[in-house]
């Protein structure tokens, strides 16, 4: 799947989706057969979260090269990452969702590292079946990275749940698998970058620039970081016409009840409001302003995520509950404001994670 040449003004994102659904004329259609028609009777069954499962994409690019799918390792082993990037594109087109940041919380994001207990249920809230987040400038080892899609997917062979990123680099679309489990979310990323499939999924089997462990995490790590703040901080996405969410099915004459994917991209703002108070405090730390005398000079500390169990500690017998058991709620706190006359102003939303 080769990477577009961007001299319209279309967005990156509906570039490769135009470009995927010439490439591969019947995937759509395919795909919204299984998920219609095949779904928990000839085809496996799977969670809502996901939209199509990458075997489901794998089945239409076996279509198109008129070959039984159980075959296309076999006979077409290039086009296993050409399936991963259509079961990002399937789910994105239905909602054309791109995430651009406040350039404050942006860069404050970005440089939070993912450590400590982060629950990956986090990711279950995500705002639609994938999204698109721009990445302006975030880039490494001569590997640069425009955006992002990401979304959940259904692993049918091991029933498995897996957060999958796309990465949209100059190279083109690639895919990284994130699996998540028992393990830290910061492990996860680990794993993921470790196993050595970044580097065999690029295009024509090429490595990318910058495609070890070590040189793309300064990459991955923000993009996760990104998405945590889109999960978990509902509150701080703006857009015309309400929330972004997945559409619903329309009852048709012809084909019954349908989804309909969106006419094109819809863009949405995240965290308008807290960015204008984040460069205030920025201001007042460089000027020294809006503190008081006898405290230390205004400055700002360095975001990080935190999350707060909360619920009954004991069980109905008396013995403690296991974290695991317990209300997890993520929240990231932003950089705190320290000695400002306007701290209030850098408020911690939550989202709690069930």
């Amino acid at each position: 799947m080769s990477s577009p040449q961007f001299a319209s003004r279309e967005t990156r994102p509906r570039q490769h989706l135009i470009a995927a659904g010439k490439l591969y004329p019947k995937a759509w259609a395919d795909m919204d057969h299984m998920r219609r028609d095949l779904r928990g009777q000839a085809a496996p069954d799977w969670p809502q979260w996901c939209f199509i499962p990458i075997a489901g994409a794998q089945a239409a690019v076996a279509n198109d090269a008129g070959i039984d799918v159980a075959l296309l390792s076999a006979l077409h082993p290039d086009r296993l990452a050409d399936a991963a990037r259509l079961a990002a594109l399937a789910a994105w087109r239905m909602t054309q969702g791109i995430y651009r940041f406040d350039p404050a919380i942006y860069e404050a994001v970005s440089q939070t590292p993912v450590a400590g207990d982060i629950p990956d249920q986090v990711f279950d809230q995500l705002p639609e079946w994938c999204i698109y987040i721009e990445t302006p400038e975030l880039a490494t080892h001569g590997l640069t990275v425009h955006g992002t899609f990401a979304h959940l997917e259904w692993d049918v062979n091991v029933q498995r749940r897996e957060l999958r990123l796309l990465m949209d680099c100059d190279e083109g679309l690639v895919p990284l698998p994130v699996h998540l489990g028992s393990w830290s979310l910061s492990e996860a990323i680990d794993r993921a970058l470790t196993t050595a499939s970044v580097a065999s999924l690029a295009r024509g089997g090429r490595a990318l620039p910058g495609s070890g462990a070590a040189d793309l995490r300064p990459v991955v790590e923000p993009i996760v970081s990104l998405l945590l703040y889109v999960c978990s901080q509902a509150g701080q996405i703006t857009g015309r016409g309400g929330a972004p969410g997945n559409p619903v099915p329309v009852r048709t004459r012809r084909d019954g009840w349908k989804l309909f994917p969106a006419e094109g991209p819809r863009t949405w703002e995240v965290g308008t409001r807290l960015g204008a108070a984040l460069r205030a405090a920025y201001a007042a730390e460089q000027t020294g302003s809006g503190g008081s005398h006898a405290g230390p000079r205004p400055h700002v500390r360095r975001a990080h995520w935190h999350t707060f169990l909360s619920g009954p500690r004991l069980n109905a017998e008396g013995t403690p509950l296991p974290s695991t058991e317990r209300r997890a709620e993520l929240r990231w706190l932003p950089p705190i404001a320290v000695n400002l006359a306007d701290a209030g102003d850098l408020p911690a939303t939550v989202r709690p994670v069930r």
